[in-house]
């Protein structure tokens, strides 16, 4: 059977792990009924490249269930869950993901699900994307569109197609509310948190965060430290989040002053060199440093071993640089994500409605690819809204409606004071 991963033996594990999730992705489940029989997704072959965790496995099924032939690869060296990909490929779906890829394998893997010439692609950061653009353009005619999950990845995407050089039509899932609102904020505050926790078992109470980057994931980041008691400074290079950071109550300077300051360091902005040579420099002795954006350009790991005398890795996800300053600095997962190295990644709650958005990107560009143009799209409001309304329902919870003088009165202009 197609595929590789770690070890077969660790599927009992991986199954237990993907029941769990499905148990706690309610809308992810109504979907996978709703859409079982009519099947919208028969004939389409879905080359996926994203984080394979017990929550894309339940995203897996439901592509499956829906009619779909799937192929897989992780989206990161480090964040693949050997039991779930395991589970996956007892079960028959191709998938070359394991913990701990080289960047040949890593290429490798995504160039396997390339194999079976998919006519929708499934993305995390815009590798897979990225790869059939710089060495399988052949493949893109035969491709209707694909979906993007991550900020970093529709960026450059968007400036893909600015430039005319986008070969396909993609859609934006990062930029769904029920998305971005939700996924990045409440998901990968609490997730990187407890990254951090595992990495490292610390108290936060009383330590000073510096958190790089105050958009959607960094607010969730500064939040979810807050209320642990850690006393949170905001770097930013945009005013207005800026702005948003101090009002909010957090403590806002460049990175060159927080250097000195922080006890921990969380990159969130998809930039690079956010912590450089002379960040790392000014550093406390035990100082910790992680990153959660997509790729771990952001803390420069090359200028840091420049500076170092000897490491070693002191606990699972957490090396220990010991700098000719005389001071270590403590870098967790290799730079990468640390809520997905060094934990589970987002709770499967959160996760229920990003990849209801994912789903039902397919299912839009299996009716609708062929006539749209080669640019980004955006996840229809409609859309967003009922997944939202899906997800309140589920909880329990119901809300308003309009009355139809009240809609008559959302659109009039005739009515003053």
């Amino acid at each position: 059977m197609a595929g590789k991963i770690k070890d077969i033996k660790l599927a009992p594990t991986g199954k237990l792990k993907i029941e769990w999730a499905e148990a706690h992705m309610p809308v992810m489940m109504a979907l996978r009924e709703k859409y079982s029989s009519s099947k919208p997704l028969k004939g389409m072959r879905i080359s996926g490249c994203l984080h394979v965790t017990k929550e894309t496995a339940v995203l897996i099924r439901t592509l499956v269930a829906a009619g779909a032939e799937v192929a897989w690869s992780g989206c990161n060296p480090l964040s693949t869950q050997d039991d779930v990909a395991a589970a996956l490929y007892e079960e028959g779906i191709p998938i070359w993901a394991w913990h701990g890829l080289t960047t040949a394998e890593f290429y490798w893997c995504i160039e396997q699900t390339l194999l079976q010439k998919p006519n929708l692609t499934l993305d995390d950061g815009a590798d897979l994307v990225f790869t059939i653009h710089n060495q399988h353009q052949e493949l893109a005619a035969g491709i209707l569109g694909g979906s993007e999950e991550t900020t970093t990845g529709v960026h450059r995407l968007r400036a893909m197609a600015d430039d005319g050089k986008l070969l396909y039509p993609m859609v934006a899932v990062n930029d769904a509310e029920t998305k971005w609102d939700f996924d990045n904020v409440y998901g990968t505050g609490q997730s990187s948190i407890d990254g951090i926790l595992r990495a490292t078992s610390i108290l936060y109470a009383g330590k000073t965060m510096v958190v790089a980057g105050y958009g959607h994931c960094g607010k969730g980041v500064a939040k979810r430290a807050s209320g642990m008691g850690a006393n949170v400074i905001v770097t930013e290079v945009k005013p207005t989040a800026a702005l948003k950071a101090m009002l909010d109550g957090f403590r806002v300077m460049p990175m060159d002053q927080a250097a000195g300051l922080g006890d921990i360091f969380i990159t969130a902005t998809g930039m690079k060199d956010v912590i450089v040579s002379r960040h790392f420099e000014k550093m406390k002795d035990g100082a910790i440093v992680c990153n959660t954006g997509h790729y771990d350009c952001e803390l420069n790991l090359k200028e840091l071993s420049a500076m170092t005398t000897t490491k070693k890795e002191i606990r699972a996800n957490c090396m220990q640089h010991k700098l000719k300053n005389g001071r270590s600095v403590f870098v967790l997962g290799e730079g990468r994500l640390v809520n997905l190295v060094a934990a589970e990644g987002h709770p499967s709650e959160v996760m229920d409605m990003s990849f209801a958005n994912q789903f039902m990107a397919m299912v839009f560009l299996t009716q609708n690819g062929s006539k749209l143009e080669k640019k980004v799209y955006d996840i229809s409001a409609e859309q967003d809204q009922e997944i939202a309304r899906l997800k309140l329902k589920t909880m329990g919870v119901s809300i308003d409606t309009l009355t139809e003088v009240q809609i008559r009165y959302k659109t009039a202009y005739s009515e003053g004071t």
